[in-house]
């Protein structure tokens, strides 16, 4: 069962090189389908982290900071998430763990799903949001169709406020949220999800969780 995950983790690695490659030029590129994550700059200062980052641990004192620019959408990413909690749940209380969106143009519903991410963020959910969008994936990824009504229901499922909920998915300033992690994102080099860096430097991502946990324990051990 261990290889056969481990086959799963390499597998959904290799695809996501073709959708960064292919996502990448998408992002970089300007766009005429209106896509709310065309033609984003880097910032002039990139920073793996910054204050208004969402973090998924705050140990009291951190020993190692594991940032992953993420999208929603990404096959890949999900394969990691069950990985990244795993860990988290190990090393929580010595390690930070940070998601950053870094939605790809080549997946329909990846920016709206960040937005509905910050929008519960905005009530203090972004957490139980976050797990709801990956865990439920294979029901709304990959899909063509406009799935922003599928968020909404997560958020009524998370008994968030609806109204406030509403106005801030469509607040230009959620968006303008999630494209600041994309600038940051650009500006460190990331060109695919799911990009991991290890105290600001981009590591290849690990194969397996015991790779994973190895690499931890290394940085942890220095």
């Amino acid at each position: 069962m261990k290889k056969l995950y481990k086959h799963l983790i390499v597998a959904a690695v290799l695809a996501a090189g073709f959708a960064a490659a292919l996502g990448s030029y998408l992002l970089l590129r300007p766009d005429d389908r209106g896509s709310a994550g065309a033609d984003v700059r880097p910032v002039a200062e990139a920073l793996p982290v910054r204050a208004s980052s969402h973090r998924l641990s705050e140990p009291e004192r951190s020993e190692l900071t594991i940032v992953e620019f993420l999208d929603f959408e990404c096959e890949a990413c999900g394969a990691y998430y069950p990985v990244v909690e795993r860990l988290r749940e190990e090393y929580g209380d010595r390690v930070t763990f940070v998601a950053r969106y870094f939605p790809m143009p080549g997946h329909r519903n990846a920016e709206p799903a960040a937005r509905a991410a910050e929008a519960a963020a905005r009530q203090g959910a972004f957490e139980a949001m976050y797990t709801k969008l990956f865990t439920t994936q294979k029901e709304w990824g990959e899909s063509q169709e406009w799935k922003a009504p599928v968020f909404r229901g997560y958020a009524e499922e998370l008994g968030l406020n609806m109204k406030k909920f509403d106005a801030d998915f469509a607040d230009p300033e959620t968006a303008g949220r999630v494209q600041a992690d994309q600038r940051d994102g650009l500006g460190l080099g990331v060109q695919g999800t799911p990009t991991f860096l290890i105290d600001g430097t981009r590591i290849q991502p690990p194969a397996s969780y015991k790779e994973f946990k190895a690499l931890i324990e290394d940085r942890l051990g220095d």
